[in-house]
């Protein structure tokens, strides 16, 4: 890990502000969800990536209302349905 030097207070929320250098090093931009992961007494932001709901993949996906698929997930799904799939 890292150390940046930088250090902030948290304000009467709860809130702190994340500087625009390392946002913008991380590619962050308003509105961007954030995780927030906790390890011993470390709290980690990771930026959120959709993946599928049934099997955490971040490859190919589709939007189905509000959720994430992949055409794996899809095709495995029809099967188990009994379709079969023609591409």
């Amino acid at each position: 890990m890292k150390s940046t030097g930088v250090i902030r207070k948290l304000d009467e929320l709860g809130r702190i502000t994340i500087p625009i250098e390392i946002r913008r090093s991380l590619q962050l931009d308003e509105k961007d969800s954030l995780e927030i992961f906790v390890d011993g007494e470390r709290i980690i932001l990771v930026k959120h990536c959709d993946s599928d709901i049934f099997t955490g993949s971040k490859n190919d996906l589709i939007e189905y209302m509000g959720k994430a698929i992949s055409r794996d997930t899809i095709r495995e799904l029809a099967e188990l349905a009994g379709f079969s799939i023609q591409e």
